[in-house]
């Protein structure tokens, strides 16, 4: 193991007095800053390109009370689950229903993406992160343990790696939260996004699945082209863009006409969950001095399909001892001509 303590800086407090440590990591053009707290990737820079790519604060307190997930490891399991309702091997178990009073979103209230991990290795362009769940947690069965590594490689790659295991069955989608701007506009309304998927979920009222998979054709959430994210408002929708998981491939492509700057993502995953921030209102200053408002990030989430135990035809997210989870997502960013 290796542990750079010069890439380590003490960072803030939690309510319990418990410090949070900030890393930081160079390599590829690229500048990153991530904390023990929730795995948070807290800022994020391109060489050359003066506003942060990525929504976030400038200090540790207002992400205990003020993050939309800003930066987050999102999981146990990420995105929602109906009810908080989990059925395995004929047990049933109430999940912590932190949405909307009803539903499970991310894992639950204090999920993983909102306590402390260990640092487990850092060196100059990457760090590994641990944390253990215990078994109930969030009323979810099973102890499980969890890794994730942020590299920056060269040419603009933020490399994440994560991975679980579990004593008992359970299930397990872990996804990366970060909210992406590529320019210092007040919006990502004019960025302009392409996604490899032919089929979306439509939702409730309550943002969950229906179980349709709607072909995407003919609707505002049709970006099998490259189009303005402004097309359609008030997106948080997964788009099915396989239905296993696969090798590492590119799903998407975000592009800010202003500054030239492109994002690609790559993933293992067979879902994108693409949110547009439409209820982003945070009283606080971000990275870039800047108050956050309505659509001033896009959420860009690889992980397994929400609330996919609920529907058969979905792809499943159970984990069983002795297996390992293992996802894998790039975001490769680079500049252009505007």
């Amino acid at each position: 193991m290796t542990l750079d303590t010069t890439r380590i800086l003490d960072w803030g407090q939690m309510p319990d007095g418990a410090v949070v440590k900030r890393v930081r990591l160079e390599g590829g053009g690229l500048t990153a800053h991530v904390m023990t707290y929730g795995a948070v990737l807290q800022d994020l820079r391109l060489a050359g390109h003066v506003a942060p790519l990525v929504l976030g604060f400038p200090e540790f307190t207002p992400y205990l009370t003020k993050s939309p997930y800003f930066g987050a490891t999102a999981g146990r399991f990420a995105n929602r689950v109906r009810d908080g309702h989990l059925e395995l091997n004929g047990e049933t178990f109430q999940l912590d229903q932190n949405f909307i009073g009803q539903h499970t979103l991310h894992g639950g209230s204090y999920s993983m993406g909102k306590r402390l991990w260990e640092i487990d290795a850092v060196s100059l362009d990457r760090v590994t992160l641990k944390i253990t769940l215990e078994d109930g947690h969030m009323g979810f069965p099973g102890t499980m343990t969890a890794r994730v590594t942020f590299a920056l490689l060269g040419d603009g790659v933020l490399d994440i790696q994560m991975q679980a295991e579990t004593d008992k069955t359970t299930i397990c989608s872990l996804a990366h939260h970060s909210y992406f701007k590529l320019d210092d506009a007040a919006t990502i309304s004019d960025h302009t996004l392409q996604i490899d998927a032919q089929t979306y979920l439509p939702v409730d009222a309550g943002l969950i699945p229906t179980g349709e998979q709607r072909d995407l054709a003919g609707t505002g959430f049709d970006f099998r082209e490259a189009t303005p994210v402004a097309q359609a408002h008030e997106i948080d929708h997964n788009f099915c863009v396989s239905g296993t998981r696969e090798a590492l491939r590119q799903v998407a492509e975000l592009r800010s006409p202003t500054s030239g700057v492109r994002m690609t993502c790559h993933t293992t995953e067979p879902g994108l969950q693409v949110y547009d921030g439409a209820n982003i209102d945070i009283d606080v200053d971000g990275l870039d001095g800047k108050p956050m408002g309505r659509f001033a990030g896009l959420a860009m989430e690889p992980q397994i399909w929400p609330d996919a135990h609920h529907h058969s035809d979905f792809p499943q997210a159970v984990l069983q001892p002795g297996e390992t989870y293992n996802q894998h997502t790039q975001f490769v960013f680079s500049r252009g001509e505007t």
